[in-house]
């Protein structure tokens, strides 16, 4: 009984002076980065979907991030979608924010209007101390692009495939489905995706339309076909 005893415990002792085996390694590195994974798929979703440049596209990438890691992407994006309408509605407010002359105090008005302006959308306060960040660097001159960069990311975020169809006059609700409906169907929209459709005018293109499908343009427009028949007859004569 005594001898089985012993020998039982220099058993364990051995193992315990065992070195490590390969196996045992690999085991305990996967436990170690199956703990490390929530980190990296954290930082993952705070990730811009999409590469943008310019000082603006900095911004808003930046902005982005701040906003996904206080989960309040959705509350960001309407906000920004307010200030982006003031922006339609109000032509002199670029040239305001751009002003060189604009003092500490100044700024300090202007970020507390535009917060206003936000008002219940803007959760956590990201888009006020956002806005703060700006007025600090001397950078209210780029909200505007901000806030259309910004639609880009939520845009790629939610699988969205901007459409834009410029035409000389706007465009019935008619007409932007069936063109949808087309365009759904093509190539250049992958599966799984979704339209994100917007409607410009503009007098220029004269008839026929100018259709953007996120990076591709198809020219269908009348002032495109006369400048190639311009452009014929001029290195035909």
């Amino acid at each position: 009984m005594l001898s089985t005893r012993a020998a039982l415990q220099a058993s364990r002792a051995a193992a315990a002076r065992a070195p490590l085996t390969p196996r045992t390694v690999t085991a305990c590195s996967q436990r170690y980065y199956a703990q490390a994974a929530p980190a990296q798929s954290t930082t993952a979703a705070t990730k811009p979907p999409v590469a943008l440049f310019g000082i603006d596209g900095t911004y808003a990438s930046a902005l982005y991030t701040a906003a996904a890691k206080t989960s309040s992407l959705e509350s960001t994006a309407r906000a920004l979608n307010t200030l982006g309408e003031v922006f339609k509605k109000d032509a002199k407010l670029p040239t305001i924010l751009a002003a060189p002359t604009l003092s500490p105090s100044d700024k300090s008005q202007i970020v507390a209007e535009l917060a206003k302006l936000t008002g219940a959308n803007d959760k956590g306060d990201t888009v006020k101390n956002f806005l703060n960040t700006l007025a600090e660097n001397n950078r209210l001159g780029v909200l505007q692009g901000v806030c259309e960069k910004f639609g880009k990311l939520m845009s790629a975020y939610r699988g969205e495939v901007e459409l834009t169809v410029t035409s000389a006059s706007q465009l019935d609700n008619r007409t932007l489905s069936r063109l949808e409906s087309a365009v759904a169907k093509s190539e250049f929209v992958g599966p799984g995706k979704k339209l994100k459709t917007t409607n410009k005018v503009n007098p220029d293109v004269l008839g026929g339309l100018v259709v953007e499908i996120g990076d591709r343009t198809i020219d269908l427009s009348v002032s495109s076909k006369l400048a190639k028949m311009n452009k014929l007859l001029t290195d035909t004569l």
